[in-house]
């Protein structure tokens, strides 16, 4: 019986490994674009995501108050920067096969669940080049505590697209696209250029994912007749919980269809 496109979401939501998790989603991701390229695309299908996806023990999960601070300075501090980064890689993974799973009940053309199988994939693919990272620097992912507050943007927004799509991609992903260019650089002056390889990689990449939450956040406001800033700015008041943070990188945000008035008004509280 051929699994439909939202089975496979709820597969590697369903595993906890990491490594497990990306390679079900890579192999997922290759049969969905196979299937889509010969002409025959699989079934989107109907299904229960769970809550919460599947984890592994460790890391630990912490409030983000108690994580301990990171030493750029210190191979233990870029390797505590690299498991961050491996930590936001695998929720990404999480939350782009999630947002294909969740909200069955609003029709979305295939291009929608395209852009964000690509997404999944894609994170599939950092997760694991930061992953082969923190073993040349003797650690794995797993060996710190990270941040328990990944999922909440997903709680909250679980029976709201326009929220999701505000909140994941063109909130937290976008504040990607500000703070890697200063991790490249960390790791440029480290000379460790095969991190700084992969994190040029997740860079030009990331720009695709914010670009994928704006077209469809437009696209959405579109069909209901809704002017997207004004909805963009009160979405991101109800569900994130604190004020952006200046600087912004205005050049990626504009390559990725986010304007300056969409984040500048949140730099303020409400």
């Amino acid at each position: 019986m051929t699994q439909s496109l939202r089975d496979m979401a709820v597969e590697v939501l369903s595993t906890a490994d990491g490594r497990d998790k990306t390679a079900i989603s890579r192999k997922h991701a290759a049969t969905w674009f196979a299937a889509r390229k010969a002409g025959a695309p699989l079934p989107v299908g109907t299904c229960t995501p769970p809550d919460r996806p599947a984890r592994p023990a460790q890391p630990e999960l912490l409030d983000p108050r108690d994580v301990p601070r990171r030493r750029p300075g210190t191979p233990q501090g870029r390797a505590a920067i690299l498991h961050a980064i491996a930590h936001i890689e695998l929720n990404a993974v999480d939350l782009h096969w999630d947002l294909v799973a969740r909200f069955p009940e609003i029709d979305m053309p295939m291009g929608f669940f395209d852009d964000w199988v690509k997404a999944a994939d894609e994170e599939s693919k950092h997760f694991n080049l930061i992953c082969d990272c923190l073993e040349r620097l003797d650690s794995h992912y797993g060996a710190m505590p990270a941040h328990a507050g990944m999922w909440r943007a997903a709680e909250d927004t679980a029976r709201d697209i326009l929220g999701r799509l505000a909140v994941v991609p063109m909130v937290l992903e976008a504040r990607g696209l500000d703070v890697t260019p200063g991790m490249i650089q960390i790791f440029k002056q480290a000379r460790e250029d095969q991190t700084v390889e992969a994190l040029e990689v997740i860079y030009a990449e990331e720009v695709g994912h914010v670009a994928y939450g704006s077209k469809w956040f437009n696209f959405l406001c579109g069909r209901r007749g809704l002017d997207p800033q004004p909805v963009f700015l009160e979405l991101v008041r109800r569900y994130f919980h604190s004020p952006l943070k200046p600087p912004f990188n205005e050049e990626k945000r504009a390559q990725a269809g986010l304007p300056p008035d969409f984040y500048w008004p949140l730099t303020q509280p409400a």
